[in-house]
């Protein structure tokens, strides 16, 4: 390591450890990092780490986004799609308060295929 690299690389530490964590009250008075600015921390993600955190299928998310039931994606470049993290978590909290409307499952006696027969289903 050459001596211009281990003096940048000890500056950069030195920044590093003397910037306060975000979220703190040391944070929020650093006039670069304005208090309830949408930037520097918004994170966006993509389509395989939305896919990680939501185990629903595209066709499934596609039309929960034209509903309005769900964060809507956006473009940063005309090949990047991304969705607000934020907004997807805020989604997922939604739905754990949301009451379970539809908690039985079908009625497997009106199926077409594998019919149950008469008492069958009282077990």
């Amino acid at each position: 390591m050459g001596y211009q690299s281990h003096i940048s690389s000890a500056r950069s530490s030195k920044i590093r450890q003397s910037l306060p964590i975000p979220d703190t009250d040391a944070y929020e008075t650093l006039p670069q990092f304005p208090k309830r600015s949408p930037l520097p921390f918004r994170r966006t993600i993509r389509r395989h780490e939305l896919r990680q955190i939501i185990p629903l299928s595209e066709t499934t998310i596609y039309e929960m986004e034209r509903r309005g039931d769900f964060p809507r994606r956006f473009n940063l470049t005309s090949r990047c799609v991304v969705w607000d993290l934020a907004e997807v978590e805020a989604w997922i909290e939604e739905r754990k308060r949301a009451p379970r409307l539809d908690v039985s499952g079908p009625d497997v006696r009106l199926r077409k295929t594998r019919p149950v027969r008469a008492g069958e289903d009282e077990a």
